[in-house]
């Protein structure tokens, strides 16, 4: 980031309440800079308020090494103006948390998020006397916990929403899979992007959408282009259109070396393409443990 944005307050959208995962992301890429985030219960509603307020910007889950991408994330983003000003990676790993005072024996049920339950399974096999109770989210089931006073009851959630809500660490690391990171993207409003996205010499790293005609080679076509221009493709998910039986759309994101080169490589395989959109130009991020 640059000194301009150092200084700077800005709100940031997140899916989910204090404390979650996303609210985690959002202050340990902005670390510097003063940040309040705004709760959404949803994705859709996250993209609602930032629709609303051009000043906002959003952090969104887009993939994670275990469940793969948010299909649905990708869409919405699509469906928006906003654009990829930046990137985060964050490895993933739950606690044990309860009120101050108790042990794991002298609980009775563990609340949280279901996929979170479904990470920490081998764990929760090992304790027989924690009941297992599907919550919202796992943020939000620290709260709970915290506001209600609930003796007897743990959370499943992060160190950060553990600490927020004033829980005591039981266990640190439940998860089975220690190689558990997502993936964020900072998103800001076509308005505002300038003011966070990366001056040009750092820009090592973009993001693309297009639709290809249905005739034979087609993106074999294009990605022989970018190829030759060496740009390295980190990842690429098809997607169904619906409406429009075997077509897909087709999400990209591109690595390269010069900026220059991978604008001419753009403007290549445009002619080869339908709807071409440029989601943002940005920083790979190089935090991945």
């Amino acid at each position: 980031m640059t000194d301009k944005q150092s200084t700077s307050h800005r709100r940031v959208a997140i899916q989910g309440v204090a404390g979650c995962y996303h609210d985690a992301a959002a202050h340990a890429y902005f670390a510097g800079r003063e940040i309040e985030t705004l709760p959404c219960d949803s994705f859709g509603l996250m993209f609602d308020e930032l629709s609303r307020d051009a000043s906002l910007l959003g952090i969104m889950a887009i993939e994670n090494t275990i469940a793969g991408s948010l299909l649905q994330n990708h869409e919405l983003l699509r469906a928006s103006s906003m654009q990829i000003v930046g990137e985060y990676k964050m490895h993933i790993s739950h606690t044990l948390a309860a009120l101050p005072g108790q042990t794991i024996d002298s609980l009775c049920e563990v609340n949280s998020h279901p996929m979170a339950l479904m990470q920490c399974e081998q764990y929760l096999l090992r304790h027989p006397n924690l009941r297992m109770v599907e919550k919202f989210d796992t943020a939000g089931s620290a709260r709970e916990i915290a506001e209600k006073k609930l003796v007897g009851h743990a959370a499943i959630c992060g160190e950060y929403a553990a600490r927020l809500y004033g829980l005591e660490i039981l266990d640190r690391a439940i998860e089975t899979n220690k190689r558990n990171f997502t993936r964020f993207l900072i998103l800001a409003d076509p308005l505002t992007a300038a003011e966070e996205k990366p001056c040009e010499k750092d820009i090592d790293k973009s993001s693309i959408v297009f639709t290809l005609p249905h005739t034979q080679g087609a993106l074999s076509k294009v990605l022989t282009i970018l190829s030759f221009y060496d740009i390295n493709l980190t990842k690429i998910q098809s997607m169904p259109i619906m409406g429009r039986e075997w077509e897909y759309r087709f999400y990209i994101d591109l690595a390269f070396d010069c900026y220059y080169r991978y604008r001419q490589a753009v403007d290549a395989v445009r002619p080869l393409t339908n709807d071409l959109r440029i989601l943002g130009e940005y920083t790979a991020c190089q935090n991945e443990i």
